[in-house]
């Protein structure tokens, strides 16, 4: 079993690619300080950069956000679920979910948690879930694929489920069921605005 989570984890690193290991993001964080540097590395929201124009880049395992006006970008979105919160006063929160853990962030079980958390009270309009659908089984929101011991085995989705994965993030986020919708896209960048 062990030899086939080390095979499952290689497969999706050469999928996504040495980008996501060190992405951009982390570079930026650290030059920005050590403080900003180790906020990013533990998956926390970093405050978006006005002199960017209010846009973030949202990297695998993490959860950004943006003013009224601003822009998420997802980069490489391959194998993994984009999950972007449209706030009623016009930002977003977004969130880029893993189906394997990226070192240093969050993993599949505590991403929409995190999500929820940056959201607060506030109102939402919309929940858009966008990514590789058929790759995903909703339980991943509640038990990620590391989280299975010796003996274990995962469940893996026989088919898309876009309403279970729906129903698993309004659960998660705490959000009524209608405000969330799921798209399968095919692999590339994902810009919200």
């Amino acid at each position: 079993m062990i030899e086939l989570k080390r095979a499952i984890a290689v497969l999706a690193v050469a999928l996504v690619g040495g980008a996501a290991l060190t992405s951009p993001a982390a570079a930026a964080a650290a030059d920005r300080g050590p403080d900003r540097a180790a906020a990013h590395a533990a998956g926390a929201p970093v405050a978006h950069d006005r002199a960017n124009g209010d846009r973030a880049t949202v990297t695998e395992g993490q959860v950004r956000e943006v003013a009224p006006g601003g822009v998420l970008t997802y980069p490489s979105v391959t194998s993994c679920l984009t999950v972007t919160v449209r706030l009623r006063e016009g930002g977003l929160v977004g969130a880029h979910a893993s189906l394997f853990r990226v070192p240093g962030e969050l993993r599949s079980d505590e991403i929409l948690a995190r999500l929820g958390q940056l959201v607060g009270d506030r109102p939402v309009s919309e929940v858009r879930v966008m990514g590789a659908v058929g790759a995903w089984h909703p339980s991943y929101f509640v038990k990620a694929i590391e989280a299975y011991g010796d003996g274990e085995q995962p469940p893996y989705p026989a088919h898309p489920d876009p309403e279970g994965l729906a129903d698993a993030v309004a659960r998660g986020l705490g959000q009524p069921r209608d405000l969330v919708t799921v798209e399968d896209v095919p692999d590339g960048d994902q810009i919200v605005g």
